[in-house]
């Protein structure tokens, strides 16, 4: 994990939250967050993430478990005694005070003497590359400056974590891009921990040290980016985590870490057998679409599908084939200077994948 350590910051053990009292938004999360560490909650709407982010803010309560801040319980600590940076989606600037007021707010409500806040808020300025705005109003600037003062606002007073909301979802994508980056280095720079909530997968890759993938209140997995990407721990995380090919299919023999699955097609392929799956066992396959080629490789593990259109995506060909007549639709990636390409519709090609590359998981 770059730029943190082995020190837990937060913790949650057994977090539990319900709105209604009876079904649960949360469900026993056990989360522990590292010091200086960049950790993206990923999810689709609806997955907990947000209101764990709002739990750890103090404004959500728990209804069960708890939330520890540097070993200190945050059970009846207001949200304005926790230390806590706070960045939204919508800014929440104050229209009516000049940039650099918007970021001496927080310092005041703290009673710091004058000259200390002047300097501080001069840093955070010019940290985000904002100083020669600071006599402007939230009216009169971009979105993305904007972004840049309420990121600012919350670093000013030093917080032991920024909690961070969706804050680049108003932008536009280009825009948007570039803020990653920007936060990126910034978190390197300063080094303070930085939970992010998203929805959006490739922000998460970007910009996070780790990543933790909700669903339906529960955390799936929990990992650097790149072991989240290529070893997915179940179907869930395979198919939200990028793009990914899933086919449904019976194990039908055991080879150590390995095993082969006998698809609906009657073709058969190996793969890793992630979950230890025991042989007749149902099962889905899992495989980036990147790593399918039509190339045969070393050991021509494959399997067959009907080719019916390719679209031109810039840097890669995305091609569609069917399994077999009136079977599930899948597309693979072809990278644009692939000198094999499907070139027949409608007529079967081998596709194949390196059995390292397929994640035989539980259906």
């Amino acid at each position: 994990m770059p730029n943190s350590s082995n020190e837990v910051l937060v913790s949650f053990r057994q977090v539990q939250k319900s709105y209604d009292g009876t079904s649960l938004v949360v469900v026993d999360l056990n989360l522990d967050i590292y010091k200086g560490e960049f950790l993206s909650l990923l999810g689709p709407s609806g997955s907990g993430k947000t209101t764990s982010l709002m739990m750890l803010a103090g404004f959500e309560e728990p209804s069960g478990g708890t939330i520890t801040l540097q070993g200190r319980d945050l059970h009846d600590v207001p949200p304005h005694s926790r230390n806590l940076g706070m960045v939204f989606q919508n800014y929440a600037l104050f229209p009516h005070m000049t940039l650099y007021k918007n970021i001496e707010y927080p310092l005041k409500v703290r009673k710091m003497p004058t000259d200390e806040r002047r300097a501080r808020v001069q840093k955070a300025l010019d940290m985000v590359e904002m100083g020669e705005y600071a006599n402007r109003y939230p009216g009169q600037i971009s979105g993305g400056q904007k972004q840049r003062i309420a990121l600012a606002r919350a670093l000013v007073f030093e917080p032991s974590v920024v909690l961070m909301d969706e804050p680049l979802g108003a932008l536009d994508k280009k825009l948007r891009e570039r803020m990653q980056l920007e936060l990126k280095d910034l978190h390197k720079m300063l080094g303070i921990t930085f939970l992010y909530v998203t929805h959006d997968q490739s922000e998460a890759l970007t910009m996070s040290d780790r990543i933790a993938i909700f669903n339906h209140g529960v955390i799936q997995q929990v990992d650097v980016p790149e072991v989240l990407y290529e070893e997915p721990r179940n179907r869930f995380v395979a198919g939200f985590m990028g793009d990914s090919i899933q086919i449904e299919g019976v194990l039908t023999a055991i080879d150590g870490d390995y095993c082969t699955v006998r698809l609906s097609e009657d073709q058969v392929l190996r793969g890793l057998n992630v979950h230890s799956l025991a042989s007749g066992t149902s099962c889905v396959i899992a495989i980036r679409p990147e790593r399918v080629t039509l190339t045969p490789n070393a050991d021509n593990n494959h399997f067959i599908a009907n080719f019916e259109e390719d679209v031109y995506q810039g840097d890669h060909i995305r091609a569609q084939f069917r399994l077999s007549q009136g079977g599930d639709k899948i597309f693979v990636k072809i990278p644009l200077q692939e000198s094999t390409r499907p070139r027949t519709e409608k007529a079967p090609h081998r596709l194949y994948v390196e059995p390292c590359f397929v994640r035989v998981l539980e259906p």
